[in-house]
This record gives C-alpha cells, sequence and structure tokens, in this order.
C-alpha cells in the first residue's frame, strides 16, 4: 500500500487545537466517535498495556458542570496568560490565549466532550521512565484521535484544566478512584476545514545532532 504523502503531511501539519471553529449547533454522531476511537486504539502502548479508557460527555448537564470546574482553574489564568503575552509582544501567544478564553466561555455548548483516562494510577514516587511510559500510553492514542477526527471535518482541542478539580469532575461522572483522568477535548465539526500550518522555528534550530 502506497500513501499518497503529500496528503497524509497536509493532516499532520494542519490538525490544530480548534476552539472558535468549533460549530456549537451541528450535533456529533456517536457513530463518528467510534470510528475516531476504533483507530485511536490502533497506537502504540507501553508493554501493549492497553490501557486507555474513553468517557464520551453529551448530556448538557454534565457539561455544564464540566464547564463550570474548567472555567474555575482557567479564567485567572488564561487572561493573565494573555496579558503577559501582550506586554512582550508575542502576537501568537496572545491570538492562543484569548482562543483559550473564548472556549472557556463556551465549552458547555460544545457537542461532545471526550475524557481520554488511563486504568491505574502511579504512585507519587514513580520513577521519570516509568511515568513516561504511563504517559505515553494515552497520548498517541489522543492524537491519532484527533487526527481522525480531522481527516472527517471535525476539530478538538487538547485541555487539561479541569484536572485541577480532577476529583470534583470524577464524583460529577463516576469514575472510580483507579482511573486517572488526563484531559478534556472538545469535539465538534468545524467552520470550515481551511486550516493552515502554524508558525514554529526552524527545526536546524532545536535539533542536536549526536549531543546537545
Amino acid at each position: 500500500m502506497e500513501f499518497n504523502i503529500a496528503m497524509t503531511d497536509e493532516l499532520l501539519a494542519t490538525t490544530r487545537a480548534v476552539r472558535k471553529r468549533l460549530d456549537l449547533d451541528r450535533p456529533v454522531p456517536r457513530s463518528v466517535i467510534k470510528d475516531c476511537l476504533e483507530l485511536a486504539v490502533q497506537a502504540p502502548t507501553g508493554s501493549n498495556s492497553q490501557t486507555w479508557r474513553w468517557l464520551v460527555v453529551e448530556e448538557a448537564d454534565k457539561k455544564q458542570a464540566l464547564a463550570d470546574l474548567y472555567r474555575r482553574a482557567a479564567s485567572d489564568y488564561l487572561a493573565a496568560a494573555g496579558e503577559a503575552a501582550a506586554e512582550r509582544g508575542d502576537v501568537q501567544t496572545k491570538r492562543v490565549m484569548g482562543s483559550a478564553l473564548y472556549l472557556a466561555e463556551h465549552l458547555q455548548d460544545v457537542p461532545v466532550h471526550l475524557i481520554p483516562c488511563i486504568a491505574g494510577r502511579p504512585p507519587a514516587d514513580t520513577p521519570p521512565a516509568m511515568m513516561a511510559g504511563f504517559y505515553g500510553s494515552i497520548f498517541p492514542a489522543v492524537w491519532s484521535f484527533q487526527l481522525a477526527l480531522r481527516a472527517r471535518g471535525l476539530g478538538s482541542a487538547l485541555t487539561t484544566l479541569h484536572l485541577v478539580h480532577e476529583k470534583e469532575a470524577a464524583d460529577l461522572l463516576g469514575i472510580p478512584d483507579d482511573v486517572l483522568q488526563v484531559a478534556l477535548l472538545p469535539v465538534a465539526y468545524t467552520r470550515g476545514t481551511d486550516f493552515k500550518r502554524a508558525e514554529r522555528p526552524p527545526v536546524e534550530d532545536i535539533i542536536h545532532w549526536n549531543q546537545w
């Protein structure tokens, strides 16, 4: 099987964190979420642990409660980060913070919230190598999910601020104590699909060959 390299590169390069362009009015069928998760769980996991778990939240009252938790953690932080970016002339970061504030204000209106979880909870003194493997067993699947969404005309953004109040979210959603939430992704169709590459530093400036 030969891949279309140009199309694959475009998918990888233009899958953005989508916030302001999420379509808040168009329903997302469960079948689309399921299809994207079928692809997501093809991602590798440490020691073939397959510990990913997925909580899909569609009910309005639960989305509202999650949005309230998110705003409690996000509002002051995002506003301060945006002001700091403006003071140093960082236009891109200021724009991102403004977009993040928009999402915080409208999170309850997004059709679907997806909460990726890991079965198991590492002890506080877990060594870095084991911790890397722990989170490395969920985030490749999350990214695959986001790529699958993009290919189908949907968007998302990986957010973590609701984890400041993880226990309250767990109580709200009935998540067991031995299951760890790692993010919250708002999921919706996008208004338009013409996303572009982001401005990034030249890779020559951030690559080290053979030694630092």
